[in-house]
């Protein structure tokens, strides 16, 4: 154990994330984890944030999510424990709201003393679950938000916009991943900090060491490799991808991630590999036979606001990065090609599969070099810490 003091005072956290065990590891994950080396930490897992459809899967989903409930927190390694708290989604029904409020507090508050956490913190990376801050006996509120949930496909944009924005009112401290909300948030609360995404910078290193082994999945693909990792999802541009392989027959297209959605205007390209989700671990092994790495986003509000955790990994990897255009990336515009159209994006290309020199790959790994997440999160703890410090000087206001 550390001999330094406890930033929390003996408080522990809980943090209210998206699934523990979703494919796509998030800001959400990385924060939580660090976080948990030092203070106990029960990471709640919210489902809800989209309404399910009627289909039988949603549905029998929404039941394991329910029972998954009433099991007791499991301790995923060291201070991090793990539960599941869904919400009943029909939230537009009369008493639903109340029902979620009292059940979410009654379950919260039961897994944290089984993990024994008694003094808290509540921290939210997502706004739905939103209506319990303050309610849990918490000594303070941390929202960091990462995104701009409204703008997320398939959700009630009314009621995660309003959640939001209750949420952002209420925090005693309000983190802003993406540069594109700050000022929106600052309006509304006082108490706003930027906090853009760290990165993993010993794990995607391994991509440019030429110790480290190509995937087998990509054993053998014609070069030049084109590259992608992380969801396929509503907001990728299947099409800009399909076009772009159907130009460049000659080369690979290497998708690695879970598909979300329909893929089915790449599964017709024959030099497009959909390689599925991967673990987390393995990506600088896929990241290896890259020659070029591409972020590939609908142009929507979403990703307007957007602020990519890709993208410092894919720098962080040392390969070239073509990308759409957004706040967060032109910051990086000297080490990124940023595209406003097919052509452009192509053309980008063109001269990134080219641009493969030792000193361009040290540039672009240099960009990134200051924004480890350790480093992230230690400069979150020390705003919580001086948050809590003001707070023990001030009237108790509830």
């Amino acid at each position: 154990m550390s001999d330094a003091p406890d930033p929390f005072d003996g408080r522990g956290i809980l943090y209210f994330g998206n699934d523990w065990h979703s494919e796509n590891r998030t800001s959400s994950h990385h924060v939580a984890m660090r976080l948990a080396n030092r203070t106990p930490l029960l990471y709640i897992s919210s489902p809800g944030l989209r309404a399910p459809t009627a289909s039988g899967r949603d549905l029998s989903r929404m039941l394991r999510k329910l029972l998954a409930t009433l099991r007791p927190p499991t301790r995923i390694e060291g201070n991090l424990w793990h539960c599941t708290v869904p919400q009943l989604p029909f939230r537009r029904i009369a008493g639903v709201e109340l029902l979620n409020r009292w059940f979410g507090r009654w379950a919260v508050r039961r897994a944290a003393r089984k993990a024994g956490i008694h003094r808290c913190i509540s921290w939210f990376v997502v706004p739905h679950p939103g209506f319990l801050a303050g309610r849990l006996g918490e000594d303070f509120c941390v929202y960091y938000c990462i995104d701009d949930y409204a703008a997320h496909p398939g959700v009630d944009a009314e009621l995660i916009g309003r959640r939001d924005e209750e949420l952002s009112r209420h925090a005693d401290l309000l983190f802003v991943a993406p540069p594109a909300l700050v000022a929106a948030k600052q309006a509304l609360n006082p108490n706003t900090v930027f906090s853009p995404h760290g990165v993993d910078l010993d794990l995607f290193a391994r991509a440019a060491d030429p110790a480290t082994a190509v995937a087998a999945g990509a054993e053998g693909l014609q070069h030049p490799v084109i590259g992608y990792f992380g969801s396929l999802h509503e907001w990728i541009d299947f099409e800009l991808i399909a076009w772009l392989a159907r130009q460049r027959p000659q080369w690979s297209f290497l998708m690695v991630g879970h598909a979300a959605v329909d893929t089915a205007a790449l599964d017709e390209v024959s030099n497009v590999h959909l390689m599925g989700a991967q673990p987390y671990r393995d990506l600088p092994n896929w990241a290896r036979a890259f020659d070029a790495a591409i972020i590939p986003y609908r142009l929507n509000r979403q990703v307007a606001n957007a602020n990519p955790l890709k993208l410092r990994e894919y720098l962080a990897t040392g390969k070239p990065v073509v990308s759409v255009r957004n706040a967060e990336i032109e910051k990086f515009s000297d080490v990124v090609r940023i595209a406003d159209d097919r052509e452009s994006f192509l053309a980008a290309l063109d001269l990134a599969v080219l641009d493969q020199s030792a000193d361009a790959c040290a540039k672009r790994m240099a960009a990134v070099a200051d924004q480890s997440w350790d480093r992230r999160v230690d400069e979150v703890v020390a705003r919580v810490a001086q948050g809590l410090a003001r707070q023990s000087l001030q009237p108790a206001s509830r």
